[in-house]
């Protein structure tokens, strides 16, 4: 049935000439039909064969049974156990004498250095080589004792096919022990050696069931090659690994269950544990269909799942696992900015995965490609274009995360404080505006360039959609003159150095600080909260309120009577201290000063003060130093004028006019107060 299933043979039984052709109206029928009632019949003969040997199975258990007890005839029973007691004795003594002989190194390891991720990383590879020796000297002693002993043929596969499933079962212990650290001593050093980031009560789940399922799977596929070292028929063969199957798809489901259960507890949050429910029967369903397919003998499909279903976790899983283990060992939990090495591990890894998953699919359909790259065919074609349109999303992924992974550092180091009014804080600035800028325009060009390049990889002409693109964008530009008027504008403000993110702004009736510079507009915080968004074709004039300094010019009234040189070097001296206070110094450029008399006014002489501050500073050293004038003057004798009315008289008719005078200066401008005999 194999050879039937071959391409290659079932092409050549076709070119053989027949001798007897049916007529014209027995044609065979369509393609996709004959593919379809191949394909039943094919699956028929697959579960009849199954069903019969499964009748089969004990009188083939008991021929195998007696095969093997010929074969150890004149060998006792205590022979056959010295020979395999002696072969694990070996093995596990060479394993103990090893880790007597290396019991010293974990003094130095304990000594290493913890406080850098390279040094935490030099501790992990420590513990991993220590445990793949210890591994590595129990293979080799194992087999060193399986060849100083004569062994029967028969006996001679059992035991090495069960000794290849406890290696691999202890390699996978190894593996779940360096990933997950289920136990470690002490308790607190746990997070420091796992690199799967997990509390240790769901690592220790997670190892059990990585044992228990590698364990079961190694153990099986051993049984079954035992199986065909005892002549079994392929048929029974099949149905002892489906049988065995059934345990690993028990396992898996009842992980699905209890595995996948989230550590906050989703029995007390209902739509925790709804969602967790369906996700497990999701699971579920999918792992019996699985199942279903291997049995049925739906190899293609059976492995297209597997991939389906657990590539994207491993994805997922080995993102988080390269960013925990490259974190700083005294962070707990996993960072969330990356740097380049974790960028290049966290991608390489991923490529690794996805490559691995292509060349298991091609495994398992019989794709040579090798061969596959030498045809010319439509499939081949498609099969080439969309591993070539892999490799450019991957590339385009490995150079949009190594851009977006510098910008966004480079911003994350700006926030560092520098001198203000410094070149350094006007080039922070800068940066702040077109470091985001850069970024959205390296997203849509790597996604353009990648989406032509995958498309031009799977054959499709891209020149007349780049034309027609050009055609449409002409058409949108007419179309819509204010866009290109508002993004053309952004780009001069841009080239203009006219405002940066930070800087407050003022444009006819909008004005607030810039917060975020779009495309085609800039959004501005109004110091009250409120939030413009501004397209560049509005703006027109910008003026442009913290660049470099500003002069605040303030005004304050005394009486004639005051002593204009004593004010003055009051005024001074507090200059002098604001600038020698610790909190306002680095804010000023020049100090409060006096400039002189402004005018004389009606009721008080008007003093003209001045002072240069950094932009946005002005407001808190103006405050500070009316406090600070406020309080000299009154300890100087110096008086604040403010209207007033004087009224001289000694009689009441002077005293009623002086009240009717009060009484005019407090009425509103353009009404007239009346008499109490009611004449205006």
């Amino acid at each position: 049935m194999q050879l039937l299933q071959d391409p290659a043979v079932r092409a050549w039984i076709e070119q053989q000439p027949k001798s007897g052709s049916p007529p014209a109206e027995l044609a065979k029928p369509p393609m996709t039909s004959g593919m379809m009632t191949e394909r039943i019949a094919s699956l028929k003969h697959h579960l009849a064969s199954l069903v019969a040997a499964v009748h089969r199975l004990p009188d083939e258990f008991r021929t195998a049974g007696s095969r093997l007890v010929d074969e150890l005839q004149g060998r006792s029973t205590a022979e056959v156990l010295v020979l395999i007691l002696g072969f694990l004795a070996l093995g596990a003594g060479t394993e103990w004498l090893f880790g007597m002989a290396l019991g010293s190194v974990g003094k130095p390891m304990a000594a290493l250095p913890r406080k850098t991720t390279s040094g935490r990383l030099r501790t992990i590879g420590l513990r991993f080589a220590l445990d793949l020796g210890g591994l590595v000297i129990f293979t080799l002693g194992s087999l060193g004792a399986f060849l100083a002993f004569n062994w029967p043929p028969i006996l001679s596969q059992i035991v090495v096919a069960y000794l290849v499933a406890v290696v691999v079962l202890r390699l996978a212990l190894v593996i779940g022990r360096v990933l997950l650290a289920p136990r470690c001593e002490p308790p607190s050093q746990a997070d420091y050696f796992r690199l799967i980031p997990m509390s240790t009560e769901r690592a220790q789940y997670w190892c059990r069931r990585l044992a228990l399922f590698v364990g079961w799977f190694a153990l099986g596929w051993a049984t079954v090659d035992v199986l065909r070292a005892l002549d079994f028929t392929p048929a029974a063969r099949q149905v002892v690994a489906y049988t065995l199957g059934i345990g690993l798809l028990a396992i898996s489901m009842e992980a699905a269950w209890t595995g996948l259960r989230s550590e906050s507890g989703a029995r007390e949050d209902v739509h925790a544990r709804t969602s967790h429910i369906i996700r497990a029967s999701l699971l579920s369903v999918c792992f019996v269909l699985l199942w279903a397919c291997w049995v049925s003998g739906f190899s293609r499909l059976f492995w297209l799942g597997v991939v389906a279903l657990l590539l994207p976790p491993a994805i997922r899983l080995s993102e988080r696992t390269v960013r925990n283990a490259l974190r700083p060992p005294d962070d707990a939990g996993v960072t969330a900015d990356m740097d380049l090495t974790t960028v290049y591990v966290e991608r390489g890894v991923r490529a690794l995965l996805i490559v691995g998953a292509v060349l298991l699919l091609a495994w398992a359909w019989q794709i040579d490609l090798v061969e596959m790259t030498s045809r010319d065919t439509l499939p081949t074609r498609l099969a080439r274009g969309v591993l070539s349109s892999i490799v450019i999303i991957l590339v385009a992924d490995l150079v949009w995360q190594v851009t977006r992974t510098v910008i966004d550092g480079r911003l994350a180091r700006l926030t560092e404080m520098a001198p203000p009014g410094s070149e350094e804080v006007l080039r922070q600035a800068r940066l702040r505006t077109l470091l985001p800028i850069f970024r959205t325009a390296m997203l849509i060009l790597l996604v353009v360039l990648a989406t032509l390049m995958a498309l031009s990889a799977l054959g499709v002409e891209v020149g007349p959609l780049i034309a027609g693109a050009g055609i449409v964008g002409v058409a949108i530009g007419f179309g819509s003159q204010t866009l290109v008027r508002d993004v053309i504008s952004g780009i001069f403000y841009l080239l203009d150095d006219a405002f940066r993110v930070g800087e407050y702004i003022q444009s006819g009736r909008y004005k607030g600080t810039v917060e975020t510079l779009g495309i085609r507009s800039v959004k501005l915080r109004h110091h009250r909260g409120a939030v413009y968004t501004v397209p560049y074709g509005q703006l027109g004039a910008v003026e442009n309120m913290s660049r470099d300094w500003v002069i605040d010019k303030m005004t304050i009234n005394v009486t004639y009577d005051t002593d204009l040189d004593k004010a003055k070097k009051i005024v001074k001296q507090i200059g002098k201290e604001l600038a020698q206070d610790p909190e306002y110094a680095p804010h000023l450029i020049e100090p409060l000063k006096m400039q002189g008399v402004e005018q004389f006014g009606d009721f008080a002489i008007q003093l003209r003060l001045k002072m240069m501050t950094r932009p946005g500073e002005q407001f808190a050293i103006r405050r500070k130093a009316f406090a600070m004038l406020k309080r000299a003057f009154d300890e100087n004798g110096i008086k604040f004028a403010f209207p007033t009315v004087q009224v001289a008289g000694r009689d009441e008719a002077t005293a009623a006019a002086a009240q009717q005078a009060i009484e005019l200066t407090k009425t509103a401008p353009g009404t007239v107060s009346e008499r109490a005999d009611g004449v205006p």
